[in-house]
């Protein structure tokens, strides 16, 4: 089907009715607007624990709740970016709502900087650099499991655990 704007629209299951993108991207930001607070939250706590417990135990349920969090959103937003124009309209909302991937990077760096500076993080690990892997790694999980399904990745708390256990993070005496 296509729409006066250029635009196809998208049948849904059964033939029942349209889903066009621009609903579909409404979709998406209406989730976003409900769940990025309560994610960006959970990363802005982590500076609670900074000395206590240890970085990997910290960072663990983090791993997981960001699991969560890209698989819940990554699958309403395939559909939103179904064109040019969509995209370009997320875009937008997103300059006009001021926030960026570093809105998830900043408070993980802030955390990982506190526990270095308290010498519970080796002095080589880059915060920066180590908060866009963690958050990397439970992208990517979620991707997966999106496409392929969970029979054929490891379990979310698996893939949590590996992701904290290969950053390296904690200084260890040799």
């Amino acid at each position: 089907m296509k729409r006066q704007d250029g635009e196809s629209a998208l049948l849904s299951p059964g033939g029942r009715g349209s889903a066009v993108p621009g609903q579909s991207v409404d979709l998406f930001l209406a989730l976003l607007q409900d769940r990025l607070p309560v994610w960006l939250k959970i990363l802005d706590d982590l500076m609670h624990l900074v000395g206590k417990g240890s970085v990997g135990d910290n960072l663990l349920p983090i791993a997981r709740a960001g699991i969560d969090y890209y698989a819940e959103v990554q699958s309403v937003a395939l559909p939103a970016f179904t064109s040019p124009s969509v995209t370009v309209r997320f875009r937008e909302a997103m300059k006009d709502t001021r926030l960026s991937p570093m809105s998830e990077v900043v408070p993980l760096t802030d955390y990982l900087a506190a526990e270095q500076r308290a010498g519970r993080v080796a002095a080589q690990v880059d915060p920066v650099a180590t908060a866009r892997l963690l958050l990397a790694g439970c992208f990517r999980h979620a991707y997966y499991e999106l496409f392929v399904g969970t029979d054929f990745v490891p379990s979310r708390d698996e893939s949590a655990e590996e992701i904290i256990r290969e950053l390296r993070l904690e200084s260890h005496a040799v």
